[in-house]
């Protein structure tokens, strides 16, 4: 008579978690912050430059090149951290039911603050930009695409505008200014959200259809 024997099932890797992440940046001297990091990978992942590799948006962090490592331990933690973890994670965003959100942050309600923020959220998106397009000038993108890079390249220079009258300190800008302010650039990241939700479901639906198009390669039976 068989017995039945319970064989346990393999647990997956443990991956990076942001905290953990962000302090494996630091600790290399990642030149590209953490909240930009994100959204660069997210654009990567969708963009329609179909030889985009996950590999090569991880060195471009660096100039181009990966950091120094003292160990190949210490090359696959950085390496796993970054595309096992976080890669991994912003991948889920493709969904409809998991819309990405950019990074939120507590800022004083004082001039600083308002720049700080400002300048966070250009960086997200330029971030976001970089991993769209990456070496490529232009590319051609779904017409709901198009329109949202269309949306937040406006969203990007309204807050340049706000950043550099924040960091004027000769531009008045009373208390109550401030907090209206601010109150704009929590409805420029609702909106920024949005759009870069629709441009990631766009993008993501238009690379499934490539891929369904490729013609299949014979195999080589041996």
């Amino acid at each position: 008579m068989r017995r039945n024997v319970d064989v346990a099932k393999p647990k997956p890797p443990p991956t990076a978690t942001d905290d953990e992440v962000r302090v494996l940046l630091r600790r290399y001297q990642c030149p590209v912050p953490f909240h930009a990091v994100r959204t660069r990978f997210l654009g990567n992942i969708v963009t329609p430059a179909m030889q985009a590799a996950p590999m090569e948006t991880v060195s471009a962090l660096w100039g181009g090149e990966l950091p120094a490592f003292d160990t190949l331990d210490a090359a696959n933690e950085l390496i796993g951290a970054l595309v096992m973890g976080l890669w991994n994670r912003l991948s889920r965003h493709q969904e409809r039911s998991a819309p990405f959100r950019l990074t939120r942050v507590d800022v004083s309600v004082t001039r600083e603050g308002l720049a700080e923020l400002a300048l966070m959220r250009q960086e997200e998106l330029d971030g976001f930009t970089e991993g769209l397009f990456g070496a490529h000038e232009s590319l051609d993108f779904p017409e709901r695409a198009h329109k949202a890079l269309g949306v937040l390249a406006e969203i990007r220079a309204m807050l340049e505008g706000v950043r550099e009258v924040a960091s004027n300190p000769s531009k008045p800008a009373t208390p109550a200014d401030i907090t209206a302010t601010l109150g704009h650039l929590r409805e420029f990241t609702r909106i920024a959200e949005h759009e870069m939700h629709e441009l990631v479901l766009s993008c993501t639906r238009a690379r499934r259809q490539m891929l369904r198009m490729m013609p299949a390669t014979k195999p080589v039976l041996h």
